[in-house]
């Protein structure tokens, strides 16, 4: 068993598409503004300023910024309560922690909806740490990299028995620069011609629980 597991949220352990989607149209409506593309899961992954930008077309710095107010307000309060668990995530987790796992978050989420996500579903006991890209107060992370690193430094975290969880290929980038193993999870996000350079896949998560056991894939 792998003692301690990082994960990524969105696209790992949950499915936010719904939410975001709804936040972008409840901020659409709140400005009047018109969609520009289609409200879709491509816009699932862009900084904020740059999906909202993608989405409506709009330049104004002031615009911009009350769009994404009103899409933080809305999703913070609201909206978060529309992310899904992915099928099998929530047995996956409670057999991680059943068996002694410590578990970790460690997410480009802000803090705020990432808790409120992991207390809606009831996950709170499972994570010994929940990292997002706000934590710290006044600065960011610079990266999911440097991320992972503060989170390995402050939770006591070794790389001997470590290992992060992610569904897009900058999660291996992280995990690669952390040295850390990576188990890449093909039902997110991430979109891939080849999976032949990633050491560990899983395609759904009975299978990522047979990795994180010590199984093989």
């Amino acid at each position: 068993m792998t003692r301690q597991i990082l994960f990524d949220l969105d696209g790992t352990l949950i499915d936010s598409s719904r939410s975001i989607l709804e936040g972008f149209a409840a901020a659409l409506t709140e400005h009047g503004a018109s969609a520009r593309i289609a409200l879709d899961r491509h816009l699932i992954g862009p900084p904020l300023p740059e999906a909202l930008r993608l989405l409506t077309g709009e330049s104004d710095s002031n615009r911009l910024a009350a769009l994404a107010k009103t899409f933080t307000d809305y999703y913070d309060n609201e909206g978060f309560k529309a992310s899904d668990a992915y099928a099998g995530a929530s047995e996956m987790l409670e057999a991680l922690h059943g068996d002694g796992a410590q578990m970790h978050i460690a997410t480009n989420k802000r803090l705020l909806p990432t808790e409120r996500i992991i207390e809606w579903l009831g996950w709170g006991r499972y994570f010994k740490s929940v990292y997002a890209i706000d934590k710290r107060p006044g600065a960011r992370f610079a990266s999911k990299a440097h991320m992972i690193e503060q989170l390995m430094a402050a939770e006591g975290v070794t790389r001997a028995d470590a290992v992060y969880v992610g569904d897009r290929d900058e999660d291996r980038v992280a995990a690669t620069a952390n040295a850390l193993p990576f188990v890449l999870v093909t039902w997110g996000y991430g979109e891939y011609d080849d999976l032949s350079g990633y050491p560990m896949v899983a395609r759904d998560p009975d299978q990522l629980l047979m990795c994180l056991s010590g199984n093989a894939l």
